[in-house]
């Protein structure tokens, strides 16, 4: 048996992908499932998005391109980061990446040294960590609490900063809680990086998913002085339904992003040429079908929040942004992957464990699927508890 390199088993499988794979195959198999397993829009990519891609195809645009991006997606980048975040980018300053996940993973291996430490809030999306063990650095958990809406407070955070800490993640919108960050508790992490001279990666792949008046403030867009420490991590996939064209990005300081091309140089090259002319389009087109897409999610939601809340042991905060529930279990006895496993098996209904995101009490419910999915697996899911309570 071929002996794989020491750092594979430091690292854990994605459970998400998994557990989705697991239901697609039991819906191939002709089972009725209902998931709740994949954060991935229902909806097909928008066509005027889909139209700009054939024209670049028809074009021409599948030669090799620049390790960093096609010029043309950078600068939308950049305008788009100027007039909607506030935040002072040109193109120079914009990496365009095989997906979110990627950026992030190019970014944490362009930082992150071996004792390097990264302040993870609890609960996280679950490729963090893994990143960074993948990186050598050290996560440093901070768990926080449904009572706080799963945020992490300027304590919390100062208490976890150490000589060797040299990066916070933070996510807001959140996947998995949906929590959203007010601007006043931005302001107040922001005055903590500052203070300690730490850096700061803004995930902010939801921001446009927001709900009752919620905003989304870039930390960088507090003041300059945050802003030289923070790096923007956004992408297409959740906004625009684009999950399959893998185009993310980062933004930050030139040399962060030159060790970031370097690095993407030797993997993956440049990222799949028309597909960033089809990125361009949904940068500079309208935006109407975002609006769409955000009203379906917001009814959705509603429908969802409503009946969990309904639902005799079980509970979870309301969310503000993304399209996710996170559901707290405790009180049927079970920890979240025996949960889920019978979950599936008994009913046919896909969720996500908690203990991939930091929180084994907890399950994660997406709703990013269709109201005849959604009404179905609720009704399924009250089933499921009452059989066990």
């Amino acid at each position: 048996m071929t002996q794989l390199a020491d750092r594979i088993s430091q690292v854990t499988p994605s459970i998400t992908l998994t557990i989705s794979a697991k239901a697609k195959a039991m819906k191939a198999e002709g089972l009725d499932v209902c998931s709740f397993s994949a954060g991935e829009p229902n909806f097909d990519t928008p066509n005027h998005i889909k139209e700009a891609a054939k024209k670049a195809l028809d074009e021409g645009k599948t030669r090799y391109g620049a390790a960093a991006g096609e010029l043309a997606l950078r600068n939308a980048i950049a305008s788009k980061l100027q007039r909607d975040n506030n935040l002072n980018y040109q193109a120079e300053n914009v990496i365009v990446t095989n997906g979110g996940k990627h950026a992030l993973f190019n970014l944490i291996f362009a930082l992150i040294e071996p004792e390097d430490e990264v302040i993870i809030p609890v609960p996280y999306w679950l490729s963090y960590p893994e990143m960074v063990t993948l990186a050598g650095g050290k996560s440093i958990f901070v768990t926080t609490s449904a009572e706080n809406n799963y945020k992490i407070t300027p304590e919390q955070l100062e208490s976890a900063i150490t000589p060797k800490t040299k990066l916070l993640i933070l996510n807001s919108p959140s996947n998995p809680t949906g929590a959203v960050y007010t601007p006043e508790e931005i302001h107040s992490l922001a005055e903590i990086v500052i203070k300690h001279d730490i850096l700061v990666v803004s995930d902010e792949i939801y921001e446009k998913i927001l709900y009752e008046g919620a905003t989304h403030l870039s930390i960088g867009a507090v003041s300059e002085e945050v802003f030289k420490r923070t790096i923007v991590c956004n992408g297409f996939a959740k906004a625009y339904s684009m999950t399959g064209w893998r185009v993310g990005y980062i933004a930050g300081s030139v040399d962060i992003i030159k060790g970031m091309t370097t690095i993407q140089s030797h993997t993956t090259s440049n990222v799949c040429t028309f597909a960033q002319y089809g990125a361009i389009a949904a940068l500079e087109s309208s935006q109407d079908c975002v609006k769409e897409m955000l009203e379906a999610f917001t009814e959705r939601r509603k429908f969802m929040y409503s009946a969990i809340q309904s639902i005799q042991g079980i509970s979870c905060p309301l969310p503000y942004g993304a399209f996710y529930l996170f559901v707290d279990i405790s009180s049927t006895g079970l920890k979240s992957l025996e949960f889920c496993e019978k979950l599936l098996q008994q009913e046919k209904v896909a969720a996500i464990p908690g203990i991939a995101f930091g929180d084994d009490n907890c399950i994660r419910l997406s709703y990013a699927t269709d109201m005849t999915t959604i009404e179905k697996g609720i009704n399924r899911l009250n089933n499921f508890i009452q059989s066990i309570n």
